[in-house]
Formats: structure tokens, C-alpha cells, sequence
């Protein structure tokens, strides 16, 4: 579908709103906004049927943007996974996040991935008047991907991914200079799963995991142009396998996530965030801002909890060829108002996983996601491992 209004394109990215209902007013202009938050989109709907749980869920082909060290105790030895996500659904109908991802188990302690993921916002019409000819633009973003884990004891893993960046949203009408920004990032995760425990009903296993994810120089559009930090994210998560019999399993996850980006602030202390804090706030670098986002709300520690957003998740299992999932995630309104459920589903035959997920808003704020069906596609092959 073509659209016609330039701010839409902006739009488009307010992953984390500054001026929502019932946001408190002394606490609206200070939502974390960054680049490219398309990376943090939950782009599988296995993890989308349990809210954007994936941290410290078992490995499967989807493990690169969540926790790339679970690939080490991936069962199959190879995988392909293909999702599509449709954003904006319910306006549109051709903007999408779409991704493709393979991993390969080299050995029993060892494993490398690659995935690629594009975010296309359609066509956009250009014009100054109505009865102008239109100037049709496509703008784009796109994430290349590359991670090796390693198994650091029999139960342990650590994964580090390598990324490059690309985001393709300058429109050459308005600057005949412009040009796509790119950047590269880091993510250092690790992943714990423990042997099966046999308790008085049933038998089970723990999880654990952690991603630091994005870490990466800020991306500018030009010279002279404002830096944006990247969405540089914390992620930790625990679970539980409650393994019933032979043929029920039910998973059990919740998961934090923490921007480590810094908080705006009002360096001059005259009440509202101008320009000149803009320029104080776009001197901080990214590492050093990454350790002041654990301490630089300006309301303190309780205002820093609510940077922090949480989710749990359900999988359940029946004979490892059914999956039904659920899961609620929520963010402060303060800092977004993000707040919604989720419902998946997984059918698994011989060595191809389908996976589908909906979800339902329950904020003020509706989700760009709301109503839109999740697609996923796994091919798994070659020998697979015992882990369990």
C-alpha cells in the first residue's frame, strides 16, 4: 500500500513512545527512543507466542537474536528458519520484518550461526502539492548476523555475535547528499541448562541465560547530523521444564530486558528538555553510556525500576509434536506502556517446525503489532545430539 505522509516513516519507529495517555508529565519526555529498533522486534513466533520470551528458552533456529550460546545445546545438528511478521497490519499491508537464519553444531561443545533480517516499510509517496506527481521512495533496514558458542563446561555455554547494521531512511528529495547509515554491534550471551532432576511427581530441568545485546557505535546519517544510539539491551531469564511423562512437557520462563542506553536529562535544570540538553545527552559515548544507564534517572532508583520491563511465558508439549504457548509482557507507562498477551501455537513433523503466534494489546497504547498472526518455518537435519 502506498502512504503519502512523510512523518508516518517516523512514526514508524516509536518503539518506545514520548507522549502517550496516562504517561506522568514529569516523566514523558524522558521514554528512551534509539535507532533502528526494528533488531529488538521479536522476529520468530515461537518466542512471539510466549510475549518476546527467548533468553532463556531450550535452543532452537531462532536462538541468534535472543541467546546465540543456546546453539550449543541445539538437538539437531543443522537448521534453517524462516519467519514473516507483518507490522502495521491492520493499516497496511506491505510493511514486514522478515528473517532467515541457519546454524550448524560443529561438535559436541561448538556451534556457529548466520542470519539475516530485513525490515521493509513499503512505498512511500513523496509530493508538495496534491496534484504533483508522486515520488515513490522504499526506505529500508537491514541486520547481518554471525555467532560461534562454546560449550565452557558440560552445562554452560557463552556466545558472541557479530553484527552489521544498515538503515536505508533518508530521502534523497528532501537532501541530495543523503545516504543510508550503517554501524556494526557485539552481543556476549551465555546459557545454562541444567541435567534432568528427578522429583516426587515428575522430572525436571532448570535454564538460565543472558544476553547483552547491540553493543555498537551510534549510528548517524551524516556529518553533521544528530548520533542515535543503538537499542544496546539487557536481557536475563530463568525457567523451569516441568517434564510430567513421556509424552507432556510444560516450560516455564520469565524474562527482564533493561536498555542500556541513558536516560534524557535536564542538564540546565530550567524544567523541560531543550536542544541544548539534546547536544549535553549526544556527548555521552556509548560505552560510557551503557554503565550511567544503570544510575542516571533523574528520579532515582525507583524511576530506574521502571526502565526495566518483564515477561512470562508458557510452552507446553504433547509428545514433542504439539506445542501450545501464552505469555504477558509489561513496561511502566511511564517509560513506553507497552503491555500485551500473546498466544502461539507449534506443530512439529519429522524434521519441519511450524510456528504461529497472535497478539493482544491490553494498553492504552495499541501495539503496531496488534492482531497480526507471526509466521515461522524450521527445517532441522542431520544427526542430532543427546542432551537430554
Amino acid at each position: 500500500m502506498k502512504k503519502f505522509i512523510l512523518p508516518v516513516l517516523l512514526g514508524l519507529f516509536a518503539f518506545k513512545a514520548a507522549a502517550q495517555g496516562g504517561v506522568d508529565p514529569s516523566l514523558g519526555n524522558r521514554v528512551i527512543t534509539t535507532a533502528v529498533p526494528f533488531v529488538l522486534i521479536s522476529g520468530d513466533a515461537r518466542s512471539a507466542g510466549m510475549a518476546d520470551i527467548g533468553v532463556a528458552t531450550s535452543a532452537d533456529a531462532f536462538s541468534q537474536q535472543w541467546n546465540a550460546s543456546k546453539y550449543a545445546f541445539a538437538i539437531s545438528k543443522n537448521g534453517v528458519g524462516v519467519t514473516y511478521t507483518p507490522y502495521l497490519s491492520q493499516l497496511v499491508n506491505d510493511i514486514f520484518l522478515g528473517n532467515i537464519t541457519y546454524y550448524n553444531r560443529i561438535d559436541e561443545k561448538s556451534a556457529f550461526a548466520a542470519s539475516f533480517r530485513y525490515f521493509s516499510l513499503g512505498e512511500i509517496e513523496l509530493r508538495e502539492t496534491a496534484d504533483q506527481e508522486p515520488l515513490i521512495v522504499k526506505p529500508n533496514e537491514l541486520a547481518f548476523d554471525a555467532s560461534y558458542s562454546l560449550r565452557l563446561s558440560e552445562r554452560f555455554s557463552m556466545g558472541v555475535t557479530g553484527r552489521f547494521i544498515n538503515s536505508d531512511l533518508k530521502i534523497q528529495a528532501a537532501d541530495a547528499d543523503a545516504s543510508s547509515a550503517s554501524t556494526f554491534a557485539v552481543d556476549v550471551s551465555g546459557y545454562y541448562q541444567s541435567e534432568e532432576v528427578a522429583y516426587d511427581d515428575f522430572d525436571g530441568r532448570w535454564r538460565a541465560g543472558f544476553n547483552v545485546s547491540n553493543i555498537g557505535p551510534k549510528l548517524k546519517y551524516d556529518e553533521v547530523g544528530q548520533e542515535n544510539n543503538l537499542p544496546t539491551n539487557l536481557a536475563l531469564g530463568g525457567g523451569f521444564d516441568f517434564i510430567l511423562d513421556e509424552y507432556n512437557k510444560v516450560g516455564v520462563t520469565a524474562e527482564f530486558n533493561k536498555l542500556l542506553v541513558p536516560t534524557p536529562q535536564d542538564f540546565d535544570n530550567d524544567g523541560d528538555i531543550d536542544a541544548e540538553d539534546d547536544d549535553e545527552y549526544e556527548k555521552i559515548s556509548f560505552f560510557s553510556g551503557m554503565f550511567k544507564s544503570f544510575g542516571d534517572a533523574p528520579d532515582g532508583f525507583s524511576e530506574e525500576l521502571k526502565e526495566f520491563t518483564w515477561a512470562l511465558g508458557a510452552e507446553y508439549w504433547y509428545q514433542e509434536s504439539f506445542a501450545f504457548r501464552t505469555g504477558y509482557f509489561n513496561e511502566s507507562d511511564d517509560k513506553g506502556s507497552r503491555k500485551f498477551l500473546s498466544l502461539g501455537a507449534g506443530f512439529k513433523y519429522t524434521s519441519i517446525n511450524i510456528d504461529v503466534s497472535y497478539l493482544f494489546s491490553t494498553s492504552k497504547v495499541r501495539s503496531p503489532l496488534e492482531g497480526t498472526l507471526r509466521f515461522g518455518l524450521t527445517f532441522n537435519f542431520g544427526d542430532e545430539y543427546d542432551e537430554y
